[in-house]
């Protein structure tokens, strides 16, 4: 009988095995009896092809591996949203303690957005591990998404007790990965058209990547459904780190993507965490194969990354949502300069981008977490936390009063807002994992930096002043 089997590696055709073999056979065997048990790597084409020696229970022990391994095999090749629904069920039903399936809503057609959780436990709490995603099929025409990251949830499930760096980084996050967010538009749309925009949109007809509401200017496209599920599942869940994959050039994209009045007109528009912005998506182009290069499909982008309204102005994109309104980090990744092209290229584009999907995800893991509590001890959900000098944009504690920012390297200050009380306090930044920094709201004078103010708690200065002083630093951002 076989004692355990499990996956070791996968490539295009072939299906690589560890099976660790205890064969218990009578006397009449023509296989010879292994003892001690012995670890044999087993390459074979999933084909329907057995030796002729392989009869009885040993030709069923054999086809049953073979069929095992049929399960998980994923082959370069496009899936329809029914086989990568089924690829998902059978990960979550052979991972059930490392993955967890869930859908976040439906489509106009009434499909499930699917997403896999990937970590172990995914659906337990632990103690200040982050929470990333990643999107892929955003634009139902921009497939490579979808395939690369029905590769990427295969490489961590079965790299998990094999590669000691992906296994320490599931253990200490959960990564969820939806696949489509446009399954609608997928199938409305063409293999090989490379530059048109059949099956773009929803089945509404709308750009789900223009229909977030935005922060500089009015967007008046009714919300869909695609996109109130992945609002309320991005407000429902911390998320700290995010990308959306998209496909039509080779290149990152960062915040801001707009700003106010832009009418079409191209030019940088720095957010508060420009330089954390730059760094992440340097760390994505420099660990794929040749994004960095920055000279691809017609396109000239230094170190294969670009700031999105320097690129091109857009009203209700998903990445300013994110970072504006519920405090994720997110860039667009641009991995492909054909939107649909030929299966047979899909192991190239696999290859390329394997890397820098594990490493950019990894950067979860840098700047400073913690925890707020009150004077009892208790935590503080929802409370509302800024970085000193980058107060435009905010972020929340969770439900269990966790908090994390991705910083570089440097010294900070963090403000804890809980009505109108302020509390800050002083942290520095190094390479490596992410500074801890636990904090009390409502502490005494001594305990903070700045709450105390000629005999008065900074909380109590007058908000009017406070507001007219906002309003001015964000008139000097915009408009200088």
């Amino acid at each position: 009988m076989i004692r355990h089997h499990g996956v070791q590696d996968s490539c295009f055709g072939v299906r690589t095995l560890t099976l660790h073999l205890h064969l218990c056979l009578d006397k009449f065997s023509t296989i010879i009896l292994l003892e001690p048990p012995v670890h044999e790597i087993l390459n074979f084409i999933l084909v329907s092809y057995f030796p002729t020696k392989l009869k009885g229970k040993m030709r069923a022990v054999f086809l049953g591996v073979l069929i095992w391994s049929c399960v998980l095999c994923l082959d370069f090749n496009y899936h329809d949203n029914e086989s990568l629904e089924n690829f998902l069920r059978n990960m979550s039903q052979l991972y059930p303690n490392l993955t967890k399936l869930y859908s976040i809503g439906k489509t106009v057609e009434n499909k499930d957005l699917w997403v896999l959780a990937i970590g172990r436990n995914p659906d337990t709490h632990q103690p200040l591990r982050p929470h990333v995603k990643y999107i892929g099929n955003m634009h139902g025409n921009e497939v490579v998404s979808r395939e690369v990251l029905l590769h990427l949830i295969d490489h961590y499930v079965t790299s998990y007790g094999n590669n000691d760096t992906i296994t320490y980084f599931l253990n200490n996050t959960v990564v969820h990965i939806m696949p489509s967010m446009n399954p609608d538009g997928f199938n409305n749309s063409d293999i090989g058209d490379c530059f048109g925009v059949k099956g773009r949109g929803n089945k509404n007809g709308y750009d789900l990547n223009r229909n977030f509401p935005d922060y500089f200017a009015v967007n008046t496209a009714p919300t869909q459904p695609e996109t109130s599920a992945v609002m309320n599942w991005t407000l429902q869940i911390p998320f700290v780190l995010s990308a959306n994959l998209h496909g039509g050039t080779l290149v990152v994209n960062y915040p801001f993507d707009n700003y106010p009045n832009a009418n079409g007109i191209t030019k940088y528009v720095t957010s508060p965490d420009d330089d954390v912005f730059v760094s992440l998506s340097k760390t994505y182009s420099y660990k794929h194969n040749n994004m960095f290069y920055g000279n691809h499909c017609g396109d000239v982008f230094p170190d294969g990354i670009t700031n999105g309204a320097l690129w091109y102005p857009v009203t209700g994109g998903m990445q300013d949502w994110n970072y504006i309104q519920a405090g994720c980090m997110e860039v667009t990744l641009e991995i492909s300069c054909c939107k649909y092209p030929a299966p047979q290229t899909l192991p190239g584009f696999w290859n390329d981008n394997k890397q820098a999907l594990v490493d950019f995800l990894m950067r979860v893991h840098s700047g400073v977490k913690g925890i707020i509590y009150d004077q009892d001890g208790k935590v503080v959900p929802s409370a509302t936390l800024k970085i000193k000098g980058r107060e435009l944009v905010s972020f929340r504690s969770s439900k269990y009063g966790e908090y994390w920012r991705i910083l570089l390297p440097g010294t900070y200050t963090l403000q804890v807002f809980n009505g109108i009380n302020v509390t800050e306090r002083s942290f520095d930044v190094h390479n490596g994992q992410a500074t801890r920094l636990d904090i009390r709201s409502w502490t005494a004078a001594s305990d903070s930096t700045a709450m105390h103010q000629g005999g008065l708690l900074l909380g109590y200065i007058p908000i009017l002043p406070v507001l007219l002083i906002t309003c001015y630093q964000m008139k000097l951002f915009f408009f200088n």
